[in-house]
């Protein structure tokens, strides 16, 4: 009887062990998955050109925002010795984080398109990316932002001037680029936010290789891969600037060569693109040439080729042609919307919210992405009819994540 009595103890006692085990694998289970819901990004640019420094009042539409980026300080002002009594901004940090959650975190964007010079010379050699980073943590500190976001467009070349500078005369950035990331990490330390944002198309991945890519994710919290203008004045044939093939495809590249799905954010475009083409077939529009969108000798834009956001009026002589392209325009197979307009041969390009549901549920869930981000918020006044779409595929994501962690309980 005292053997039985030993061996009922025992059995309690692994029983005791493994259920506690059990439990313990339950409740990491639904704190991964909780984690993995919490940490889905939705992050807004908010810019301050054309008067877009707009953000809407219901606050339906900004409680599931996570991040704001502010849009754009200029590279060049952190290349001092002595720190700015003042970072110019459009708008301060204070103020914005007054329109937003009080979790929302607020981030300043450095450079964009057409602003390189102030990148170059930081990233020139130690000292100087030192003193880069010095500052951009200095400018952290006066304005109390959470972060920063570098926008340098882009790294290694094919910038707005690569037809008068070669690419061959910026290899020297690739390397540098990290280096610099580097710096500004040290700087800043491990509790601000820092984020890049970088190109969406192959040819313009010269610092994004299978080398440095693992190593920019060492210190970046997250990467906002622009997948819009996926077409622009450069191309010589007709495609989505933001499809959704194209924009899987985008993000594809950037795991092959290093970056977890986690720290990869898909990008949205609140706005219209239209490009004059040759001839097409107004059925099969996709691959037809178009006219000659930038100098072959100066890379300068010939106006065969425009963009303009949901917050603008849209220009009086593409009304009637951009009236076609919402009552005609198609959608394809893969759920991307474009039209061409034969009597005007204009290929118009946009995502509706449609498109930006199909993105969420197709592309950000199935991937597993870190989440989403627009540019930008401004850009959908006064309807914010994408911003809702964005919410709401957002919503439906972290919905679906709650109940895929339900049944792992079961």
């Amino acid at each position: 009887m005292e053997a039985m009595s030993h061996c009922r103890e025992a059995l309690n006692g692994r029983r005791s062990v493994l259920l506690l085990l059990l439990l313990q694998l339950l409740g990491a289970t639904v704190m991964a998955s909780s984690s993995a819901t919490d940490a889905l990004r939705c992050i807004m640019y908010l810019t301050g050109r054309r008067q877009h420094n707009v953000v809407p009042s219901d606050s339906g539409l900004t409680a599931d925002i996570t991040h704001v980026i502010l849009a754009f300080m200029r590279s060049d002002i952190f290349n001092v010795d002595e720190t700015p009594t003042h970072f110019p901004l459009f708008t301060t940090v204070d103020k914005v984080r007054q329109q937003f959650q009080p979790d929302t975190k607020v981030m300043v964007a450095i450079g964009g398109w057409g602003d390189s010079q102030g990148f170059e010379e930081a990233a020139r050699d130690a000292e100087s990316r030192k003193r880069w980073a010095r500052q951009a943590k200095a400018m952290i500190d006066q304005t109390g932002a959470d972060g920063i976001d570098v926008d340098w467009e882009y790294p290694g070349g094919n910038r707005d001037d690569y037809k008068v500078i070669p690419n061959s005369k910026r290899e020297w950035e690739i390397e540098a680029f990290v280096q610099l990331l580097e710096a500004l990490r040290s700087a800043i330390g491990p509790a601000k936010i820092l984020s890049v944002a970088v190109p969406g198309m192959e040819r313009d991945l010269m610092a994004f290789t299978v080398s440095t890519v693992p190593r920019i994710v060492e210190h970046v919290d997250f990467i906002n891969v622009m997948t819009y203008d996926l077409m622009n004045r450069r191309d010589a044939a007709v495609k989505h600037h933001s499809g959704v093939a194209e924009s899987r495809e985008a993000l594809r590249r950037y795991m092959e060569r290093g970056a977890s799905p986690r720290i990869l954010n898909l990008g949205l475009g609140y706005y219209v693109k239209w490009f004059m083409t040759q001839e097409c077939d107004a059925e099969r529009p996709l691959g037809c040439p178009t006219q000659l969108l930038e100098d072959p000798k100066t890379g300068a834009d010939l106006g065969k080729t425009a963009a303009f956001s949901w917050h603008d009026e849209t220009p009086a002589e593409l009304t009637e042609s951009f009236a076609r392209a919402w009552a005609d325009g198609t959608y394809d197979e893969d759920g991307s919307y474009g039209y061409w307009d034969n009597k005007e041969k204009r290929w118009w390009s946009f995502d509706t919210p449609r498109v930006i549901d199909r993105k969420l549920a197709e592309v950000v869930g199935p991937g597993v992405l870190g989440g989403v981000f627009a540019w930008g918020l401004g850009e959908d006044a006064p309807e914010f009819a994408h911003l809702t779409a964005t919410v709401e595929g957002v919503r439906a994501l972290r919905r679906r994540a709650v109940g895929n962690a339900t049944r792992d309980e079961l």
